[in-house]
């Protein structure tokens, strides 16, 4: 399948990346800038990537999101630590890294895209654990989302999620099946300061342990900071 890659950097987009690459062909792979604290460390995971697999990349600007949102995920207020397990309510958990309709707005573009390039799937990074929190990571919202598409787009395009039933750590073990670029992600909430994960965000704790559980942590702990 021709397809384009909404490409964050993170673990989940860099395990698309790589199955997206083994099932045909990437038409483009798009990275967002809408204000996130952590972009450059994103971008340059993102970079990163498509370079060690000869893809094309483009970055979407979407500066409009900065006078939307202010939390921690935007580097407005402090981001959560959770060095003893995530224990925060998934209501506190949304609050801290919601951006309204972010994944909607991005699989809109990615549409457009696609839709130029002849491309047939867009191609993203979902996951049943996050799903959880977030509601925009779902299987629901993938297939509404591929339902409008057949109204707005003219190509038959739709969503591809080869992740959408997976946990954290079936994703890092399909990473390591694949040979995914997951030395080279960047899943965390803060920008670095030595281009290491913080560690301690949300994020980085969910995607520590599901390394941890697949043997693979002790081999990247120097790309966390804690």
């Amino acid at each position: 399948m021709k397809t384009v890659v909404l490409l964050s950097g993170g673990l989940d987009s860099a395990v698309n990346l790589k199955c997206a690459l083994d099932d045909g062909e990437i038409r483009l792979a798009v990275t967002f800038d809408y204000g996130q604290a952590a972009f450059e460390d994103e971008a340059r995971a993102a970079v990163a990537m498509v370079e060690r697999y000869g893809v094309r990349h483009t970055v979407v600007n979407l500066p409009w999101y900065r006078d939307l949102v202010a939390n921690p995920l935007m580097g407005k207020g402090a981001v959560g630590e959770y060095a003893g397990g995530i224990t925060s309510s998934p209501a506190d958990l949304l609050r801290e890294a919601w951006i309204p309709n972010r994944n909607c707005v991005f699989l809109s573009i990615g549409a457009a895209y696609a839709e130029s390039l002849k491309a047939r799937g867009i191609v993203v990074g979902f996951n049943r654990e996050e799903a959880g929190i977030f509601p925009d990571n779902s299987l629901a919202f993938l297939e509404a989302v591929n339902q409008a598409l057949k109204l707005s787009t003219l190509s038959d395009i739709e969503v591809v999620c080869y992740t959408i039933g997976m946990t954290k750590a079936e994703i890092v073990a399909l990473g390591v099946e694949i040979a995914a670029p997951l030395d080279l992600i960047y899943s965390c909430y803060r920008p670095s300061r030595d281009e290491r994960m913080c560690g301690l965000c949300q994020s980085c704790v969910r995607v520590k342990a599901a390394l941890a559980e697949n043997g693979q942590l002790e081999g990247l702990a120097g790309r966390f900071a804690a």
